[in-house]
């Protein structure tokens, strides 16, 4: 008897340890050799990983990232949605050695990266850079567009787009490097990056009104885009609502993972109403 239960200690002991290490196994978003693919687009070589099946849903993230900045979000939406994650173009796996980069040539990306899977249109969420990216897209192939969902995102690369404390951040970095003479692939590669936010995006705000599918803008309350910012955005796009997350920093997709998702999940599923401006009398 007392061995039957030692036998059965130890095999609840194993089971835990089984059950514990397979809680530890975690999908290896932007580096999973399984489903990882290449495809071909306006001269590099974009990097793709795709995640459950539904309505297809580009996911777009920000400078310096990868795919793997929405590890949190892809569980969720793949139970409904085609997830498509890319590292954009200079960023991850998707390589590019030409010295010139560009929000416009991104999303151009995008667009052709759609074509080449024979998706006719996406729904888009977009993260800081990538939520610039999404407005671009919208813009430049608004066929591509279903709806999209820009966190982050700013319109101009000035202190009045960014928090004046962070733009001086970038200025003394700019100033420290501007007449650096890099070496490696990887300096030459981040400088690049540095000056797309630097430099850019310059969009107008009379282009945003070009947008026609309905657009969910989203900023934190402590982002590192200030919310007037945010919301001169969401009162440019003619079908846009606005969403200032309370307590949360530039990442609310990260700070605010469930409530982000069903949120985001409800604007994509639910019909848009436009709803006309309080006139007072």
């Amino acid at each position: 008897m007392k061995i039957l239960k030692s036998l059965y200690v130890l095999l609840a002991g194993l089971l835990w340890i089984l059950s514990a290490c397979n809680a530890q196994v975690k999908t290896p978003y932007g580096d999973n050799a399984a489903i990882g693919k290449y495809y071909d687009i306006r001269g590099i070589k974009l990097y793709t990983e795709v995640y459950g099946t539904g309505k297809p849903l580009l996911m777009i993230h920000g400078n310096g990232g990868s795919m793997s900045s929405f590890a949190k979000n892809v569980p969720y939406f793949a139970k409904k949605y085609q997830v498509i994650m890319v590292d954009s173009r200079a960023h991850g796996k998707s390589r590019d050695d030409r010295d010139s980069l560009s929000f416009e040539m991104m999303a151009d990306d995008f667009a052709g990266l759609l074509d080449a899977m024979h998706i006719d249109s996406a729904y888009v969420i977009g993260w800081s850079d990538g939520g610039i990216n999404a407005l671009e897209l919208a813009m430049r192939h608004p066929q591509k567009v279903i709806k999209l969902a820009s966190t982050g995102a700013n319109l101009w690369p000035d202190s009045t787009g960014i928090i004046p404390a962070y733009w001086k951040i970038e200025q003394k970095d700019y100033e420290a490097k501007k007449n650096t003479t890099f070496k490696t692939a990887k300096e030459k590669n981040d400088w690049k990056i540095f000056l797309l936010d630097w430099f850019q995006p310059n969009i107008k705000l009379s282009a945003l009104k070009t947008i026609k599918c309905p657009s969910l803008i989203i900023g934190g309350d402590h982002d590192l885009i200030p919310t007037e910012h945010t919301v001169l955005i969401a009162q440019n796009i003619p079908n846009a609502y606005l969403w200032i997350v309370p307590n949360s920093g530039h990442g609310t997709l990260i700070e605010h993972t469930d409530e982000f998702n069903k949120k985001v999940d409800e604007f994509f599923s639910t019909p848009f109403i436009k709803r006309d401006p309080l006139v007072f009398h």
